[in-house]
């Protein structure tokens, strides 16, 4: 049966279904590209996004073109000069075929081959836009290398551009090399199998000329290897990533490089003097003892100076180099000004009550540990099931107001949590449940009586010291889907007891969807059809994505090098995230590399997904922290600050993208005060003090003096304990600063060698100080494991802490900081219970250890004073806190609170008998009850403390004392 043409109609519908495909088709990928114009354009840098763009596509084009032209021009040349064919032989008879075959085809074919390695070598060349950047605008370091006398901006910023391009010279040599001669094959200008002559005198000259190229691009790179010395990596005695030049560098590969360049110069003009003697005898002499000068001189010359030379003297033979590698690495990473000074390891005081006093002014020891607390902010501040707050919250500073003086303070923001909505579908993941509300906030150096955090900022909306401020958190470190805001839909604010609070977002961030085709780009970016014909979606909507801080900043400077942990602060009325930057670079001379995953990893990263590591697989050998970023928790709005005004890495970036950083005077003295030397940079600097603490080569090299970051003694993950901010004052200074701190031990061996703590407090005079205390090898300090160790063996302690485990009960180490006091070093570790049926730690002790001597108590004070035998200048601790003798003395030496109005009265009995039914299930280790008591006990307070309010009496006191 013959089927008949179909309709003009059919065609038209299958015409103009083809049209509609292949235009869906084009708009879904020009939906990407448009939507991150709009996004770029929301946040104020489109500047970023244009030249990024511009920057790709100029080198796609250029290099795309220099490569098809480069090939396509010699496979047209060896076309042109193919000999005049003849069927002499089989070889030739077979070939016709093919030249027949391809006859109707030859421009067709020569402009698809041509494009197609056009096509790679663009995509190729495009992703060096931050190779090309660097190139252009390129500043000066200043600094000069010391072998070669070049400024260090050659080797960071000019020898990788140089490089990529030596790259692209042999890659476009040797296509266009392999092309020609399968023209000339193809055509009879090459023969392998017919009589005569295997190449014509064209073909000869023309691939001679390219393997002249070839050879001449060789001598560039045999030039280029010799600077290339300085920045080599290389395995030697105390460091894995050794970079600059040794002993047989300098005296061996550096001469071969430079013999190897004139070899290869003189090869290569003996291939373009094939243009007129016409044979291939003298260039491939030459290139012959090219490649037996490369093994000989390249080679085995070096090993023969490794050998006898170095390794029987290495040490007065790498000492020189070894200097201009440790002057440079501690130049590049900023360790130059650390100060290193000897210190006891023991008490220089006999008498120990003396130095109880001195306890508080040397630190503010932080007992509430961002890192455990995390789930106590959960149960206690949480107040709806779809907020939450980051595994680990953060440490900051902020005034006392009744003191004004600055105190350490645990802060976290209770963000949304999409996974407590009571109803999961479309609209409420988008467009009801928008964002998070409030900053909570506690002391970091004081717990209340029940060891729950005492908190400053609290409550839902959050009230506290934190004074008056924009408490929705759109964006935040949870926040990672998009939200549809300002439209029809109404947002749920908060909830009290009234209800539930709405809202419309009033921020101009985000990107507007009033227009359709802003509409039709997001639903296909986002794969989610309903955004292009919800009825949610109206006048005012927009969209807000990329909401994580870290996020936003890589976006609209990709050109940084974002640390782990951005953290939350309270500043002139708003939540801004800060978050810092670096400015990094792989080509810094002399200095030795180190990869920013594994340096900046430790126990937190390890354990927690919100403490991201930085960089995960960059290896660099310079880092600044050079830039300071916020992004605003309502608005969105990212600013960057310029930190470090003489990095020239950032000079150069900023020429490269003006206008996007701001100076740093445009800091505010509000901002500023919250800044703070950041943690990973910290971890970079330590790692490397391990090695680089010490300037004298030969020590260097004996390796004797290395030392290692401990594991974290407080969980079994095998990782570095990572390090802790603390309010304190190094021996040297007169009062207390917001440091961050580390402990050292020696290679293998877990005694402590030595104390490192940096001035954290931006804005000071000392800021980024690095100060060293170094214990002598003498003295056999206890280190963190050590310290643990000694901790867990003792029969007491053991037997209360298999206590606190009864029933269903968890114990959790806090942060074990270590503090210099009077040449010795006090150790302070709280201890969290979580029990029975409370899902949340409780701060139930706190170690201390000093001087070889440990204490185990119910506070800080009591501990302290026990370790200083100073039992009878000790504070009372509140009833309730202790669950030993202390408790038991004082409970029932004073009288239950009362009052004439009989509701209040009431009130009062049923705090006192909550009250009692806590003491008791103390005793007892009974958590759970515990717990149910101490909620007992604030109902019952608060309860008395709204009737005498009605009475208009002063309330009582809402404490367990009460």
């Amino acid at each position: 049966m013959r089927v008949g043409r179909p309709s003009r109609r059919v065609r038209t519908l299958l015409m103009t279904l083809g049209v509609l495909a292949v235009l869906g088709m084009v708009f879904t990928m020009f939906a990407g590209f448009w939507t991150d114009w709009l996004w770029y354009r929301s946040v104020d840098y489109s500047s970023v996004f244009t030249t990024t763009l511009w920057t790709k596509i100029g080198l796609f084009f250029v290099f795309g073109l220099l490569m098809a032209l480069a090939v396509g021009f010699n496979i047209w040349l060896a076309h042109r000069m193919r000999p005049p064919l003849s069927a002499m032989s089989m070889e030739q008879q077979n070939l016709d075929r093919y030249r027949m075959g391809i006859a109707p085809y030859k421009k067709w074919l020569l402009l698809g081959i041509t494009a197609l390695l056009g096509l790679i070598a663009g995509a190729s060349a495009s992703s060096q836009w931050r190779t090309w950047l660097m190139w252009v605008n390129g500043v000066p370091f200043g600094q000069k290398d010391p072998q070669f006398k070049l400024d260090v901006a050659f080797y960071a910023f000019d020898l990788p551009w140089y490089r990529f391009m030596l790259g692209f010279g042999f890659a476009a040599t040797i296509l266009s090399l392999i092309a020609a001669a399968l023209t000339h094959y193809l055509y009879g200008g090459l023969r392998v199998t017919s009589p005569g002559a295997r190449a014509t005198a064209a073909a000869t000259g023309h691939l001679s000329v390219l393997l002249g190229v070839f050879v001449a691009l060789k001598a560039v790179a045999y030039w280029l290897d010799r600077y290339g010395l300085a920045v080599k990596s290389s395995d030697f005695k105390a460091t894995d990533n050794w970079t600059g030049l040794r002993y047989v560098d300098a005296n061996a590969y550096l001469p071969a490089k430079t013999i190897l360049f004139c070899i290869a110069v003189i090869c290569a003009l003996l291939f373009f003097a094939t243009l007129w003697r016409r044979t291939w005898q003298l260039p491939m002499i030459g290139f012959g003892l090219m490649v037996l000068s490369a093994i000989l001189i390249g080679g085995l010359y070096p090993a023969i100076v490794q050998k006898f030379q170095v390794q029987p003297n290495e040490q007065a033979k790498e000492a020189p180099y070894v200097e201009k590698n440790l002057k440079a690495t501690r130049e590049a990473y900023g360790i130059d000004d650390a100060q290193v000074d000897d210190y006891p390891g023991t008490s220089q005081t006999e008498d120990r009550t003396e130095l109880r006093d001195q306890v508080s002014d040397t630190a503010s020891i932080r007992i509430m540990d961002p890192n455990i607390v995390s789930p106590t902010f959960q149960q206690l501040q949480q107040i709806r099931n779809y907020y939450a707050f980051p595994t680990n919250l953060d440490v900051d500073r902020y005034p006392d107001p009744g003191t004004g003086a600055e105190q350490d303070t645990v802060i976290g923001l209770r963000e949304i949590n999409l996974n407590g909505i009571p109803k999961r579908n479309w609209i409420n993941d988008h467009f009801r449940y928008t964002h998070g509300y409030g900053a909570v906030a506690a002391k970091g150096t004081s717990a209340d009586a029940g060891g729950r955090p005492d908190f400053t900022e609290s409550d839902l909306p959050s009230k506290g010291d934190l004074g008056t401020y924009e408490q929705r958190v759109y964006y935040g470190e949870r926040t990672t889907t998009y939200s549809i805001v300002g439209g029809p839909q109404k947002e749920i604010d908060y909830s009290d007891d009234s209800g539930e609070k709405t809202t419309s977002y009033q921020g101009d961030s985000g990107v507007n969807l009033e227009n359709p085709v802003n509409r039709a780009a997001y639903a296909a970016a986002f794969s989610e059809p309903q955004i292009l014909y919800s009825g949610a979606i109206g006048e005012g909507s927009r969209i807000l994505y990329n909401r994580t801080p870290k996020e936003r900043v890589e976006a609209v400077a990709p050109w940084l090098t974002i640390d782990g942990d951005a953290y939350p602060a309270v500043v002139e009325g708003r939540i801004q995230w800060i978050v810092d930057a670096y400015t990094t670079t792989n080509g810094y001379p002399y200095a030795s590399r180190t990869t920013l995953g594994d340096t900046t990893a430790d126990s937190l990263t390890a354990t927690n997904d919100n403490r991201a590591v930085v960089a995960q697989e960059n290896q660099v050998n310079y880092i600044r922290n050079s830039v300071k970023a916020t992004v605003d928790a309502y608005s969105g709005k990212v600013e960057l600050y310029q930190w470090d005004t003489q990095d020239p890495v950032l000079k150069t970036w900023m020429k490269a993208f003006p206008d996007t950083v701001d100076p740093k005077s445009e800091i505010s003295d509000d901002l500023m005060n919250h800044l703070r030397y950041p943690q990973d940079l910290f971890k970079v600097q330590r790692e490397l003090l391990t090695r680089y603490h010490v300037k004298d080569a030969t020590t260097f090299l004996s390796g004797s003096e290395v030392w290692q970051v401990p594991d974290d003694p407080t969980n079994k993950t095998g990782d570095a304990v990572p390090p802790y901010y603390l309010s304190m004052k190094m021996p040297d200074q007169q009062e207390q600063a917001f440091s961050l701190t580390t402990t050292f031990t020696p290679n293998g061996r877990d005694n402590l060698s030595a104390f490192m703590a940096v001035d954290a407090e931006a804005g000071s005079e000392g800021y980024g100080k690095i100060r060293v205390l170094k214990l002598p090898t003498s003295t056999t300090a206890a280190g963190p494991k050590q310290v643990q160790s000694q901790f867990n063996s003792q029969q007491d302690i053991a037997e209360t802490i298999r206590l606190l485990r009864g029933g269903d009960s968890e114990v959790e180490y806090g942060n074990l900081l270590a503090v210099p006091l009077d040449g010795g070093l006090l150790y302070v570790e709280p201890v969290y219970v979580r029990g029975g049926g409370l899902k949340y730690p409780l701060l139930r002790k706190v170690l201390v250890t000093y001087g070889g001597q440990t204490a185990f108590e119910d506070t800080l004070e009591q501990a302290l004073d026990k370790i200083f035998g100073a039992e009878g200048a000790a504070t009372e601790p509140p009833e309730g806190e202790d669950e030993g003798e202390g408790a038991g003395e004082e409970e029932g030496t004073e009288p239950p609170p009362t009052s004439d109005d009989p509701t209040v009265q009431e009130a009062l009995d049923d705090a006192q008998e909550a009250f009692e039914a806590g003491q008791e299930a103390l005793q007892k280790n009974d958590w759970e009850a515990y717990g149910q008591a101490q909620e007992d006990l604030e109902e019952a307070l608060r309860k008395a403390e709204e009737a005498q309010s009605a009475d208009g009496s002063p309330g009582p006191d809402p404490s367990p004392d009460s």
